[in-house]
C-alpha cells in the first residue's frame, strides 16, 4: 500500500506532527483545516469567514493533489458552537455548489488556535 504525502504553500502548514494530506489507494485524506486567512496568517473572529477560509485551504490542498472539490466524497465539520451550524452550512453549501458529499458535523469543546470551525475531507481520485 503506497502512500503519497501532499503539501502546498497555498494552505497553512501543519501545526503539529501530521501532514496536510495523504493519498493512498485512490483516496485523498485531507487533514482538518482551520480558518486561517493565508494573506494575513490569522484566523478571523467571524465564523463565516473562518468557514470560507477553511474550505479555501482545503480546496488548495485538493488541487495540489491534482484533484478538485467535485470529487470530495466525505467531509467532517467540527464546530465549537452548534449555534453556528446554519452560518457554516450556508458557506459550505455555496462552496460545493450541488456536488454535495456525505458529511458529519460534530460539536467539540475547543479547536486549536481558538478556531470556531475545522473541516476535513476524503476525496476520490
Amino acid at each position: 500500500m503506497a502512500k503519497e504525502i501532499i503539501s502546498t504553500t497555498e494552505a497553512p502548514a501543519a501545526i503539529g506532527p501530521y501532514v496536510q494530506a495523504v493519498k493512498s489507494n485512490g483516496i485523498l485524506f485531507v487533514s482538518g483545516q482551520l480558518g486561517f486567512d493565508m494573506a494575513t496568517g490569522e484566523i478571523p473572529d467571524d465564523v463565516k469567514e473562518q468557514a470560507k477560509n477553511s474550505l479555501k485551504n482545503m480546496d488548495a490542498i485538493i488541487k495540489a493533489a491534482g484533484s478538485d472539490k467535485s470529487k470530495v466524497i466525505k467531509t467532517t465539520i467540527f464546530l465549537t458552537d452548534m449555534g453556528d451550524f446554519a452560518k457554516v452550512n450556508e458557506i459550505y453549501g455555496a462552496f460545493f455548489d450541488g456536488h454535495n458529499p456525505a458529511r458529519s458535523c460534530i460539536a467539540v469543546s475547543a479547536l486549536p488556535k481558538d478556531g470556531k470551525v475545522e473541516i476535513e475531507c476524503m476525496v476520490e481520485e
